[in-house]
């Protein structure tokens, strides 16, 4: 099922029998539902007409074509509310405080502004008390990998960012400013990055197509004293390590006992199974469109070489097909099509399968539900959605609040767990493995785990003060600066 949309079209169709009825019977053919029907202009010849239409987006154009196609019937106009909540932009900055006289002035610009440049000039660490820098992520894109999408440029990748930076403020209340860079070149992109890095506590990395979003991120976290994170490599690993954990427990396997086969070794694919290794499966076989990647094998891809040397134990060759028999656990970030049901039925007992791929699985939820225990999609309309919603506001929270220099792997895994623990052990079930987006319960628990998971492992630069006892049973450093 194709996510909805609401429209309304104005017509305009001469008036004789049977006229608005072809109209109405012609949306309903497109998949369209007429919700709402309201006469603008009658006249002797013509009416005009707003016609309300939920309609899957889908089939958007398809409607529109086949009533122009109408005779004695014009599409006057389009008023489309998915375009009407973007004009103008979805976010916008304000102040503060307001500057109501003289004196207000003075305290925020000229002269007393000078007083904190200096105070930050003695003490550059001060930037993250007394400027924006505390609280503040710069979400940046290229526009080479946006959503389904793919090479769009960073023009029409800007309403995605937007709306990633709406998610920050309202789900995390983190304040986050999207940037599209007009340039695909590597080195230019890593140098515009560390040029305003001056203004943001993290950089999060977005839609930056594979495999340079991997020396993109590794580049800013080695050169960077910031958080840096690519979302889609690493928000969709640890959203799917979350819902693979609670799924386990589901049919009651051990993660150290499991076969896991992921399909689609881009970005995403890579990330997880950096997670899965990280989370103690020993048996794991990538696989991308050249089959399985093979231990002893070059690649041209340095992260396919890295991934040999870890991953595929028994040495398995071939496609798909080739490698599922007897997989606990299937991980798809490819695309549609990939999985068929006769591969389904290949798998071990009580198969897992997270068809990720969006807006269409690697296969049909439909026809694979009769043949799994736990389905798993990217899509908002079946159950167990992985949604890289769940993890990044979370993180990048607790990220900001303890001044973490990066974001590692533990922290990254301690932020599955923590996503996971949301679903209580009796809430458990095979439609029930990871929570709602909107949880107000996960931010917080996210939040959580990424800080102690900073303290622990030696990153934080900072302190919260309800992680004070923590800090001194792992005998972390806590000078003054970090507790500030």
């Amino acid at each position: 099922m194709a996510a909805l949309t609401s429209i309304i079209i104005r017509v305009e169709m001469e008036k004789r029998p049977g006229a608005f009825s072809e109209v109405v019977s012609t949306v309903s053919a497109a998949g369209g539902d007429v919700v709402a029907i309201d006469v603008i202009r009658g006249g002797k010849e013509k009416t005009t007409r707003d016609i309300t239409v939920n309609i899957p987006e889908t089939a958007y154009q398809k409607v529109l074509d086949d009533l122009e196609n109408l005779p004695g019937v014009s599409v006057l106009h389009v008023s489309d509310r998915t375009f009407l909540v973007h004009l103008g932009g979805k976010i916008r900055t304000a102040p503060t405080m307001p500057i109501k006289n003289r004196d207000d002035l003075s305290r925020v610009y000229t002269p007393g502004v000078a007083r904190v440049c200096m105070a930050i000039h003695e003490r550059p660490r001060e930037a993250f008390a007394l400027t924006i820098k505390r609280n503040t992520v710069a979400v940046v894109s290229d526009g080479t990998a946006v959503l389904g999408l793919g090479d769009i440029g960073p023009h029409a990748a800007m309403p995605v960012m937007e709306g990633k930076a709406m998610l920050f403020k309202q789900l995390a209340d983190v304040d986050a400013f999207p940037i599209c860079l007009d340039t695909k070149d590597t080195e230019e992109i890593i140098r515009t990055i560390k040029a305003i890095s001056p203004g943001f506590g993290g950089i999060n990395l977005e839609d930056i197509s594979s495999p340079r979003c991997f020396e993109i991120e590794q580049r800013l976290t080695e050169e960077l004293e910031i958080p840096v994170f690519h979302d889609d490599q690493h928000g969709t690993a640890v959203v799917m390590m979350a819902g693979l954990l609670n799924a386990l427990k589901v049919v009651g396997k051990q993660v150290e006992d499991i076969r896991v086969v992921v399909v689609g070794v881009g970005a995403a694919g890579v990330s997880c199974c950096k997670m899965l290794l990280a989370s103690g499966v020993k048996d794991l076989i990538a696989v991308d469109r050249e089959g399985a990647i093979v231990p002893g094998q070059t690649y041209t891809n340095d992260m396919w070489n890295w991934l040999a040397e870890r991953t595929n134990p028994n040495r398995l060759e071939g496609r798909l097909s080739d490698v599922i028999p007897g997989a606990d656990v299937f991980i798809g970030v490819s695309g549609p099509g990939v999985l068929k049901v006769e591969d389904l039925k290949k798998m071990a007992e009580d198969p897992i399968v997270f068809a990720m791929a969006n807006p269409e699985p690697e296969i049909d939820p439909e026809l694979a539900e009769p043949h799994v225990r736990v389905l798993a999609t990217g899509r908002s309309d079946y159950p167990n959605q992985i949604n890289n919603v769940l993890c990044f506001p979370g993180i990048f929270r607790g990220a900001l609040d303890c001044r973490a220099r990066l974001i590692n792997e533990e922290m990254k895994l301690a932020a599955s767990r923590a996503i996971a623990s949301v679903i209580k052990d009796e809430e458990l079930n095979e439609n029930y493995i990871i929570p709602s987006i909107f949880n107000d319960k996960v931010v917080e628990s996210v939040r959580s785990a990424v800080i102690a998971a900073a303290i622990e492992t030696g990153v934080a630069r900072r302190v919260p003060r309800e992680f004070r006892s923590l800090c001194d049973y792992t005998g972390y450093g806590l000078s003054d600066t970090y507790k500030r």
